[in-house]
């Protein structure tokens, strides 16, 4: 599974237990929702960090793996190309 997509359910995860604990307070459902927003988002910083840091690496790579790419095309439109 893709890095930010395990990070992104995470975060998911986090929220509905957030709301599953707060829903019995009896607060307003949409005050109850921006206070689990506001928690789950303290509580994945914490507890995700690993994921995080997995998922921005992934991001990381892709975006050199795209500048490579670029700049080896560009070399072989110039007629640079080795092959």
């Amino acid at each position: 599974m893709h890095p930010g997509v395990k990070y992104a359910l995470g975060r998911v995860a986090i929220f509905v237990v957030v709301v599953a604990l707060l829903w019995p307070v009896g607060l307003d459902p949409l005050l109850t929702l921006m206070l689990a927003l506001l928690v789950s988002m303290g509580v994945s910083y914490f507890l995700l960090k690993r994921w995080r840091d997995e998922a921005s690496g992934a991001i990381a790579r892709g975006a050199e793996k795209r500048r490579e790419e670029k700049e080896r095309l560009r070399a072989a439109l110039a007629g640079d190309d080795e092959g």
